[in-house]
């Protein structure tokens, strides 16, 4: 029988410093901004205004009074959005789909939702109907131009204890309408996917990592890569740079709120990979990152 372990306890709150709100990026280039967790706000010149994942709630829980509470704020404020052409959702967990979230942005811009199969129904519960969705390596076009491609993971999905594996998840890339290719992985344990998506659908201008939620390795090696894993891939899928998220933001695992960062210089260090190239974003911080010609 395991001991149980309670894991190194996070503070109350961060208080994250103020950066510059995020402006429209120049031609050829995107600008990404991380809010938190897994969303961000990526803006094209001449495509798209995206959100991935948003979750400006509380509590990433189906209830409002417990479950994991975020320690830092999102890093942009709700009403400092731009107008937002569609959202790409990439799975049913709590803390990557927040109806509350989902339903302000729908009152507010109306974006189409992009997802995988099986997640249309739960939205349309709650009053989202504009649903796009996609198996894997299917294709979909944009609003604003460009196009998005559900790829695969390895997570599973699930609202409760009943329907576990029964709606589909993944990542995305994105490749807006002037050129580059943009990789939002989701939530992914390791494994030979990423070769594919590095062969198929790279290489990236830059990808969108997931660093933390993995310990204790025994049970969360199935569901969330830990830092060395994610330089792995990293390496797999053929980007040029990456940013880190999936930390930080909500405490779901028993590693130290400062552990991923950390780990994930070491793992860099030890492949050889300059630090610059995959970087921890602050939150609320905004990187203008160049994109190739088709």
């Amino acid at each position: 029988m395991r001991e149980r372990n309670q894991g190194t306890p996070w503070p109350p709150h961060v208080e994250d410093p103020a950066y510059p709100p995020p402006q429209p990026p120049p031609e050829g280039h995107a600008a990404v901004t991380f809010i938190g967790h897994a969303s961000f706000l990526i803006r094209f010149h001449d495509g798209p205004t995206l959100l991935t994942d948003p979750i400006w709630s509380e509590r990433c829980s189906p209830f409002r009074f417990a479950g994991p509470r975020r320690v830092r704020r999102p890093g942009l404020a709700f009403d400092a959005l731009p107008p937002i052409d569609a959202v790409l959702l990439s799975h049913n967990h709590y803390d990557h789909c927040d109806i509350p979230t989902l339903q302000r942005l729908r009152d507010r811009f109306a974006p189409r939702i992009f997802t995988g199969l099986g997640n249309g129904r739960l939205l349309a519960r709650h009053g989202l109907k504009d649903v796009v969705e996609l198996d894997w390596w299917q294709k979909a076009a944009l609003p604003g131009g460009g196009e998005a491609t559900y790829l695969p993971a390895h997570h599973v999905g699930a609202r409760t204890l009943f329907d576990r594996g029964r709606t589909l998840w993944g990542g995305f890339a994105i490749q807006p309408p002037g050129g580059g290719r943009l990789y939002f992985t989701g939530d992914s344990a390791w494994g030979a996917h990423f070769e594919e998506i590095g062969h198929f659908a790279g290489p990236f201008d830059l990808a969108l990592l997931p660093i933390g939620a993995y310990e204790p390795r025994w049970f969360m090696q199935q569901v969330h890569m830990n830092p060395e894993e994610s330089v792995r891939a990293f390496a797999a899928i053929r980007a040029r740079q990456a940013l880190a998220m999936h930390f930080g933001t909500f405490r779901l695992t028993q590693e130290a709120i400062d552990e991923p960062a950390r780990a994930l210089g070491a793992a860099l260090a030890a492949a050889g990979i300059p630090a610059e190239d995959f970087v921890v974003p602050g939150c609320g911080q905004t990187f203008v990152v160049p994109l190739t010609n088709p």
